[in-house]
C-alpha cells in the first residue's frame, strides 16, 4: 500500500506551450509500472484552457467545481458543469478549459501507452474557444 498524505505532492504550473491562460496542476496519482493510470485536479481560471490534444488510450474528465467549456474536433463546445463525467475516446481531438467567466476545476484520468499519456497539438485559438 502507499499513502500519499494530502499537501505532500506541490502544484505544478503546466507549460504555456500547451496551455493558453492560469493553470494550475495538482498531481493525484501515477501508477507504477506495469500499471498505466495517471490522474491530476487541474484548475482553470476563467478564459484558460488546454491546446488541442489526443490521448492514445483516452481520457476521462470528472468535472469537481466552477463551470467549463469541451470540444472535440468538428463538434459544438459543450458547457460542462460539476458532477459531469466527459469521456474523450483513444486517439480523438479535443479541448477542455474553464468558461469565459468562471473558473473550473475538474480530475483528469488516463492511462499512458509506451509511457506516453498525451500527444499535444496546436493552441485552441481565441475564435475557436469563442466558437466562431
Amino acid at each position: 500500500m502507499e499513502i500519499k498524505t494530502c499537501g505532500s505532492r506541490p502544484s505544478v504550473r503546466p507549460s504555456a506551450e500547451y496551455f493558453t491562460g492560469s493553470v494550475r496542476l495538482d498531481p493525484i496519482h501515477d501508477a507504477p509500472d506495469p500499471a498505466r493510470v495517471r490522474s491530476a485536479s487541474v484548475t482553470f481560471e476563467p478564459g484558460a484552457r488546454t491546446a488541442w490534444h489526443t490521448h492514445p488510450l483516452g481520457q476521462t474528465l470528472i468535472v469537481t467545481a466552477g463551470s467549463g467549456l469541451a470540444q472535440s474536433w468538428g463538434e459544438p463546445i459543450r458547457e460542462i458543469k460539476p458532477g459531469d463525467v466527459v469521456w474523450f475516446a483513444p486517439g480523438e481531438k479535443h479541448w477542455h478549459g474553464a468558461a469565459p467567466t468562471t473558473a473550473m476545476t475538474h480530475i483528469a484520468v488516463q492511462e499512458a501507452l509506451d509511457g506516453k499519456a498525451v500527444d499535444w497539438l496546436e493552441h485552441v485559438s481565441d475564435s475557436q474557444y469563442q466558437g466562431k
